[in-house]
This record gives C-alpha cells, sequence and structure tokens, in this order.
C-alpha cells in the first residue's frame, strides 16, 4: 500500500463539538481526533456524551464509509479524567444509601459503555491511529474499533487495577477476542504493565506500526481510503454479518448471513462490481 503525505483536511461543521474536532479528508472518509491535548487526551463527561453523539451521527451520514480515530498532542490518550471521577463520585457519596448509590453508579457506568458501544455498532469501518500511549479507557475505546495502527513509540496500559476497578466499558470483554489468548490478557488485566507496539503487534493488538505520527496517520488513511472504494452495502454488511458471528455460534453466524444476503445480494453494487471487474474499469457506488 503506498503511504501519501498526511495533510489536514477542513472542519466539518455539522459535527460541532468540545472534546472532539471532525473532518472530512476526503471523499467518503471521516477523521474523529480526540481534542484535549492540555490533558493528554483524559475522558471526561462531556467526552464520554460527544464520542457516543458522534458515532451515531456518523452512523446516519451518507456521506461517511470509513473513519480514522486519532487524538491530538503527544499521546492518544491518558484515559479516564480523574479529577472529573472524583466528581462524580463526590456526587454519589451525597446520598447515604446504599441502593439508591447502587443505582446511580450503574446508570453511570451504563452509559459510559452506551456511548463506547456505538463505535462499535456504527456499520463505518473504524481504524484507530493510535501514538504515545493509549491507557485504561483509552483501550476500551481502540477495542471497539475494527482496525488498530499504532507508532512505533506507542505502549498500551489496562490500567484499572491500579486505581482500584475491575475494567468496565469493555476491554475484558472484547481485548480476549481480538488477541485470541485469554491467559496473556489476563497477565495485561491482572498487573497493568505496559504493552509495548512489539508486543501489541506480535498478539494481534494491533496490525502495523510506524516510524512516527505522520506515517501512522497517512497509512491509516490510505487503508480507509481503500476501504471507501468499495461497495458500502459490503463493506457495512460485512462489519455487521462479522460482529455478530463474533457473539454467537457458527450455524448461528451462517443463518445470519443467509438471512441478510437474500436480500442484499440483489443490491445494484453487486452489478456494478462484476461489470467493474470485468472491465476492468473502477466501479463508483452511490450513497448508503
Amino acid at each position: 500500500m503506498r503511504i501519501r503525505p498526511f495533510s489536514v483536511a477542513a472542519l466539518t461543521p455539522e459535527y460541532n463539538f468540545d472534546t472532539l474536532v471532525v473532518r472530512k479528508h476526503r471523499d467518503w472518509i471521516f477523521h474523529v481526533e480526540f481534542n484535549r491535548p492540555e490533558t493528554r487526551n483524559a475522558m471526561n463527561q462531556t467526552f464520554w456524551l460527544e464520542i457516543g453523539k458522534c458515532f451515531r451521527q456518523l452512523a446516519q451520514d451518507e456521506n461517511c464509509r470509513s473513519i480514522v480515530v486519532s487524538g491530538a498532542g503527544k499521546m492518544f490518550s491518558s484515559g479516564l479524567d480523574l479529577q472529573g471521577a472524583a466528581e462524580t463520585f463526590g456526587r454519589m457519596q451525597s446520598d447515604e444509601d446504599v441502593a439508591r448509590k447502587a443505582k446511580f453508579m450503574k446508570e453511570h457506568v451504563t452509559e459510559f459503555q452506551n456511548c463506547f458501544s456505538e463505535i462499535e455498532k456504527c456499520p463505518k469501518p473504524v481504524i484507530a491511529a493510535i501514538h504515545g500511549a493509549c491507557i485504561g479507557s483509552g483501550v476500551d475505546l481502540i477495542c471497539a474499533c475494527d482496525i488498530r495502527y499504532s507508532t512505533k513509540d506507542a505502549w498500551f496500559s489496562v490500567k484499572e487495577v491500579d486505581v482500584g476497578l475491575a475494567a468496565d466499558i469493555g476491554t475484558l470483554q472484547r481485548l480476549p477476542k481480538i488477541v485470541g489468548n485469554d491467559g496473556l490478557v489476563r497477565e495485561w488485566v491482572y498487573t497493568a504493565r505496559r504493552i509495548s507496539s512489539e508486543e501489541a503487534l506480535h498478539t494481534g493488538l494491533v496490525s502495523n506500526i510506524y516510524e512516527n505520527r505522520d506515517f501512522l496517520l497517512s497509512a491509516a488513511f490510505e487503508l480507509a481510503s481503500c476501504i471507501a472504494s468499495k461497495s458500502p452495502v459490503a463493506v457495512q454488511g460485512s462489519k455487521i454479518v462479522m460482529n455478530y458471528s463474533r457473539d454467537h455460534s457458527v450455524q448461528e453466524g451462517l443463518d445470519f448471513v443467509a438471512n441478510r444476503n437474500q436480500f442484499m445480494l440483489q443490491s445494484e453494487d453487486l452489478i456494478k462490481s462484476v461489470l467493474a471487474t470485468l472491465q476492468k474499469e473502477a466501479p463508483e457506488f452511490s450513497k448508503l
């Protein structure tokens, strides 16, 4: 894959957030950048709500076919904003009744879980471009993405045990399925140790590593461009089927794709793809 120099695209006005910058990079490709560099992209209440809203919006945007996620500044994300978390716990402690405290906390955690699950549920493929550190809830977020690239100096940590809790936003559920090595993931979780980019590559957490952030983003956008050139019916259908099959038996997955494809095989995209292949031309697909 030929890597082009990375260039900054124009802001997209219909995506207006405090903690995120959203740009349309090229036709069909969107770039979502975490924009709290002064806090090392720590995730506060506003960030959580905005990331969920952003991906719900991208899921419905017919001009979007693939998405690159990255962090501004020196690192991808330092994880949970501990100052904001302390304020949340302070509000919880103001109620003396344990049942009411528990209800508040469960609703709070579930809301955050749902925000990151919007990334996974978004039918457009999401590529995480990770530089510097990716800690705690940063790992939760990239586990909800489809593909992960990183810089050579990137490192990862499932940090939650060091702050006295079990990770609860998706890492414990998604990471073992990404890596495919339950014992190794347990080691990462129980120790909170650093995972180097080389180890992440070797274990399948990331697919490729690059010398610096510019090369990383260029590669991520080239991949996004390749994906965006394909039939959106085929690509988005593939993501939906793969997500379903991951969480169900082989036979259930086969039944699911058979039911979907009884409709999707009638799409104009199939005819366009076949004709373009025969004519040795690049197909053009309608918005979806």
